[in-house]
């Protein structure tokens, strides 16, 4: 049986956490009598509505105990909108991202681009760390936004996104900082300006994300109706999701020094397991729950394929199945054929280093019976 009682993952160990995260046990106790029984709407003036509301108001106090004090939280269906509300919800100006973004970045830009938006994408080092002169370069006046990843999600690599934020607001423009993979477990810079966040990424439930907006600022909203949300983002919140983000949030403060160290002993021994491959990304600039290794003669799709009782990954799920080499590691100067030879092995709070080792035993065999001579 699995940790929740089921059977359908008894022979699988998960080592994708940056794909989606297991949910907490808690998260499961505090929607479920809301799914169940208050199913109230929270936007209703009655009492059951009321009640509804004050759920939503303790979630949104959970998870802005771990962003700066002088901003507001809205909740979204989840980071995809929290980005795309910040990018496009901003005036005029020129946009400046990272070539290794997320999609839900890179794409929102490309599309804005096509329509006559002025849009500069930062390239990056070996390591995956943004070029600096390129971004001091390109950050100056007449920049609208500057957006980039605190912690990325297919490398691990932690960008310097303090000094961005400073460049930017020296230019006179916003700083957006997707801190999907960061939140809870690498600080989150105070000056940021917009902050974006994902419930399934810290052991919440899929459907529900949330962006942080410094007060006194303003966007479009991108979605009309109701006006919910302070008139930004429109449609019935559910309060099962956001109670379940609000106590995702309060486990990831709760637990942060325990899953730190829990991370960290892991990340010891995986270095040690998976010593004879090469590591994507600098080594010391990163999350330690995200390890992005590479091995020559390796085809990565065809040892997914062979590990059939391991869940990992070979990048990010979103472009999973897409065929193309990732834009993340080609971006450090991979090859398509060493791009195409990585993997991603994600862990974290509900891993044991047995788990780890059964599994690095099974991915080293594989790659070794792929390496062997023909």
């Amino acid at each position: 049986m699995d940790r929740h009682g089921g059977a359908c993952a008894v022979m699988t160990i998960y080592l994708d956490y940056q794909a989606t995260t297991p949910p907490a046990p808690e998260v499961f106790d505090v929607m479920a009598p809301l799914l169940r029984d208050q199913f109230a709407n929270p936007h209703s003036a009655h009492r059951l509505g009321r009640a509804a509301a004050a759920q939503i108001d303790v979630a949104r106090e959970e998870v802005m105990r771990l962003l700066p004090p002088d901003g507001r939280l809205l909740f979204t269906s989840g980071a995809t909108e929290a980005l795309n509300m910040a990018i496009q919800g901003i005036g005029a100006g020129r946009i400046v991202t990272i070539a290794t973004e997320h999609a839900a970045v890179l794409d929102t830009v490309d599309a804005l681009a096509r329509d006559g938006r002025e849009v500069t994408v930062l390239p990056v080092g070996p390591g995956g760390l943004v070029d600096m002169d390129a971004a001091r370069q390109a950050i100056a006046p007449g920049v609208a936004l500057v957006a980039a990843m605190l912690v990325n999600n297919e490398i691990g690599v932690v960008q310097p996104v303090e000094v961005l934020a400073e460049l930017a607001h020296a230019a006179g423009a916003l700083f957006l900082c997707d801190a999907v993979q960061g939140y809870g477990r690498v600080p989150i810079p105070p000056s940021c300006d917009m902050i974006a966040i994902s419930g399934h990424k810290i052991h919440g439930p899929k459907g529900i994300g949330a962006l942080w907006i410094r007060d006194g600022m303003t966007l479009r909203p991108l979605i009309h109706g109701g006006r919910q949300e302070g008139g930004l983002r429109s449609g019935t919140l559910s309060p099962a999701l956001c109670a379940g983000l609000g106590m995702a949030a309060r486990l990831m403060r709760e637990r942060a020094d325990t899953d730190r160290a829990h991370v960290e002993s892991l990340w010891q021994r995986a270095r040690t397991l998976f010593s004879n491959w090469a590591l994507n990304g600098d080594a010391d600039r990163r999350y330690h729950g995200n390890l992005n290794l590479r091995r020559d003669g390796i085809d990565g799709s065809r040892l997914l394929s062979d590990c059939r009782n391991v869940a990992f990954s070979l990048g990010s799920a979103c472009a999973s199945g897409s065929g193309r080499p990732s834009h993340v590691l080609r971006s450090l100067g991979l090859s398509d054929r060493q791009a195409r030879g990585s993997v991603r092995i994600g862990f974290g709070r509900y891993t044991t280093q047995a788990e780890l080792e059964d599994a690095a035993q099974v991915i080293n065999k594989a790659a070794g019976m792929q390496g062997a001579p023909r």
